[in-house]
């Protein structure tokens, strides 16, 4: 066997990152060479997964610890603000990057590929690694090829800061190569309050929902002729999302520039 992948963590402070950072220490083919967060600086990474003291702490500084480590990949669980800066940091620092936080736009996403594959460096974006949430975009992109008329309600935990959610938004993407943009509902339709009929891109409505209780969950639902059809994932918890995760780590370096979506990794 090889060298192990070595591998950096950002946001290994959060729920999300807590996962990641225990799920690397049990893949022997990595290895965790550092994990950055702005809180719980200092903490040894066994502890704060529950087990024992490994002798590496989270740092609060990402480029030094890229120039100290020289890890092969970047996994970014932080948030919307600090991940386009941790990707270029990356990329300065010749580390490919699988990135969970969602909320880059379209431009930024041109950006980042121009610069991966100028470094001929992968980076590796999913709004969603859970492969039953990818299983679901993929039959909803299918699903529209005959029944057009469809509705998304996606329900996330009342801590997450954007809506919708990106699983949703790629979700109207994948459903948007299959269907043709169009109005759905009566023609004389209206909102007696506001936003009631939720979001709208290509004609499909897209709902949010956050609560205390919730993870990760979508619907989408498909109307036809006396029938509905409706595809629903569910996430119990954040587990689920490691296998993805770590299929992505294995295979970003194997990339030039930006790839989206963990399905494009299922089809190799």
């Amino acid at each position: 066997m090889g060298d192990k992948i070595r591998v950096v963590v950002a946001g290994a402070y959060g729920k999300m990152g807590r996962e990641v950072v225990k799920a690397v220490l049990h893949d022997k083919a990595l290895e965790l060479v550092g994990a950055v967060d702005v809180k719980g600086r200092g903490t040894d990474l066994g502890t704060l997964v529950g087990e024992a003291p490994i002798g590496q702490e989270i740092s609060g500084e990402l480029e030094i610890l890229l120039k100290q480590n020289c890890p092969h990949v970047l996994i970014d669980f932080t948030n919307p603000q600090a991940v386009l800066r941790n990707i270029h940091t990356a990329l300065d620092n010749q580390t490919c990057s699988v990135v969970g936080t969602t909320g880059l736009t379209a431009e930024e996403l041109q950006e980042i590929d121009h610069k991966a594959k100028e470094k001929a460096l992968g980076v590796f974006v999913a709004p969603n690694f859970a492969l039953g949430a990818v299983l679901m975009m993929k039959f909803a992109r299918e699903t529209a090829r005959y029944f057009p008329h469809v509705e998304i309600i996606e329900l996330h935990h009342d801590q997450k800061v954007d809506a919708p959610s990106g699983t949703s938004l790629r979700t109207v993407d994948l459903i948007s190569e299959k269907r043709p943009v169009f109005r759905q509902g009566a023609i004389n339709e209206y909102e007696k309050v506001a936003g009631v009929r939720g979001g709208e891109i290509n004609g499909i409505r897209l709902h949010s929902v956050r609560l205390p209780g919730l993870i990760a969950h979508q619907e989408v639902i498909f109307g036809g002729l006396g029938q509905i059809l409706t595809l629903r994932h569910d996430s119990i918890n954040r587990e689920c999302f490691m296998p993805g995760v770590l299929l992505a780590v294995h295979k970003v370096r194997q990339l030039r520039g930006l790839v989206v979506g963990l399905e494009e990794l299922l089809d190799d």
